[in-house]
């Protein structure tokens, strides 16, 4: 009986097809974290020109009530309110920026000692769980405090209370597509489980 036509496993070319199924999947799924992951440069560009605008306009608030009550003889009562919500929107929007570019503070030296397969577990843990606080604190928690505050009026700014707390479910909601490009980008092996460290970036 013939069996030119059977492959058995140990073959050569018999896990030929696996192989390439394997491949398959995965390049579908590198073209999947690509898509998903190209909006964010778009993204990442428009934060840092706004963080730089809100900073700017911080260190111009700062600066003139140190003058007013240096220099003038009646110091600028909105200044110190103003300074101290755009500080919280810039707080907000550069943390949402830093963990974009996977910048935030994390203790890498353990889970650099596990294998490659249990690093990409950690790193899927982590995200997930940045998922959950993203949603559950910052979009329903910022939404809750948003409707709550909507009518408190601040006397020395043009806004209430509440619109300047709508930062909150948008850096939510931004964080969270930003975890999902990671996760999304693990899986597919586009991007490493532990970020590498930009030493020129590190502090003195």
């Amino acid at each position: 009986m013939s069996t030119s036509g059977t492959r058995r496993p140990g073959d050569p070319g018999a896990d030929a097809p696996e192989a390439i199924g394997e491949a398959a999947g995965s390049e579908r799924w590198r073209a999947v974290a690509r898509r998903i992951d190209a909006p964010r440069k778009v993204i990442d560009r428009i934060l840092a020109v706004l963080c730089v605008a809100i900073f700017t306009a911080l260190v111009l608030i700062v600066g003139w009530q140190v003058f007013s009550r240096q220099v003038l003889p009646t110091p600028a009562s909105w200044t110190e309110e103003t300074a101290r919500y755009v500080f919280v929107v810039l707080a907000m929007f550069g943390s949402t920026l830093v963990f974009s570019e996977r910048g935030h503070i994390a203790v890498e030296l353990l889970a650099s000692r596990f294998r490659p397969t249990v690093q990409r577990a950690m790193a899927v843990a982590v995200e997930l769980t940045v998922v959950f606080f993203a949603l559950f604190v910052l979009v329903y928690g910022g939404l809750r405090a948003t409707r709550n505050a909507w009518g408190q009026n601040i006397s020395t700014m043009p806004v209430s209370v509440g619109q300047i707390y709508l930062v909150l479910p948008v850096a939510g909601v931004l964080i969270t597509y930003f975890a999902i490009c990671h996760l999304v980008g693990v899986l597919a092996g586009e991007k490493q489980a532990v970020p590498e460290i930009d030493e020129a970036n590190q502090g003195i």
